[in-house]
């Protein structure tokens, strides 16, 4: 007996005229435009500093030695001296969300001067030229910034265990932990931008930097509560962005009593504020 013919293989449901087909071919997909971008390009900007830590780790360690000296002699020092009231906190314990956020903030208040050098050797340029958005651009470079932010809090959370501060590990709160470090660092590198759209240079910049970094971080809620402060500087501290950072972080890390919706919502405000102002500024530091 023959065997039966095979059946002829099923046609496709809707297939295309061999017209359309060509012109999928030869037409190019239509470019996203507009905020449909960002997604990609902080994705893109957070994979690009990625790779530079990969390639060279010195950073990190170069940064690792600021922190470290802060808790182990400051934080050491005054929590056997008792110098400043904490309540039934130890110092130290006190002391090291403080310093994760004065970490994060020393690495993203001087962030303009990369966007100085892509001017320079004209990568600004060609990104402008392209469809994605200033804000877009600002927003990748900011979250940028907090990638590195992030990985020198980890750093940071890790001396401050070895030296026996009670942190927690909840995960929700590690979250929040990120969450906290990222809108940051995303505001003090915009800061840092908006600061390069003025001055322009690099010399500039870093004049600026320096002058800004210390009263930030001395007239904020890092090293002493708030009410131990005069009058004038408790004012100063409620309008300094960090102030709000360091709260969030305590509250989280180590379970100090903490507004975390207003330290959020100050933060998330103060992020979007810096995005506007630095990419208002793009334009001018690229002409």
């Amino acid at each position: 007996m023959s065997a039966a013919p095979a059946a002829p293989p099923p046609a496709s449901a809707d297939p295309l005229p061999p017209e359309e087909r060509y012109a999928l071919l030869l037409t190019p997909p239509q470019a996203r435009s507009g905020w449909r971008v960002v997604p990609a390009r902080v994705a893109a900007m957070c994979a690009v500093e990625l790779q530079k830590l990969r390639h060279d780790r010195t950073e990190l360690y170069t940064r690792a030695v600021q922190p470290a000296l802060w808790l182990l002699i400051f934080g050491e020092t005054f929590t056997r001296i008792h110098a400043i009231p904490t309540g039934h906190v130890p110092y130290l314990d006190y002391l090291a969300p403080g310093i994760i956020a004065q970490s994060a903030m020393f690495i993203a208040i001087f962030y303009g001067i990369m966007i100085i050098w892509e001017r320079d050797s004209g990568v600004l340029t060609k990104l402008l030229v392209t469809p994605t958005p200033r804000a877009a651009l600002v927003t990748g470079k900011a979250f940028a910034a907090g990638v590195k932010a992030v990985i020198q809090a980890v750093v940071v959370i890790a001396i401050a265990a070895a030296l026996g501060v009670a942190l927690t590990w909840n995960p929700l709160r590690l979250l929040g932990v990120l969450a906290v470090v990222l809108l940051g660092s995303a505001f003090f590198s915009c800061l840092s931008m908006t600061i390069a759209g003025i001055v322009l240079t690099r010399d500039r910049l870093m004049g600026i930097g320096q002058a800004i970094t210390m009263p930030l971080f001395f007239g904020s809620n890092a090293l002493y509560p708030v009410s131990a402060m005069p009058g004038w500087l408790q004012a100063v501290s409620t309008a300094n962005p960090l102030s709000y950072q360091v709260d969030a972080l305590r509250g989280l890390l180590i379970g100090t009593p903490a507004h975390l919706g207003t330290d959020l919502a100050v933060l998330v405000a103060a992020a979007v504020l810096g995005i506007a102002s630095a990419a208002s500024l793009l334009g001018r530091l690229a002409r």
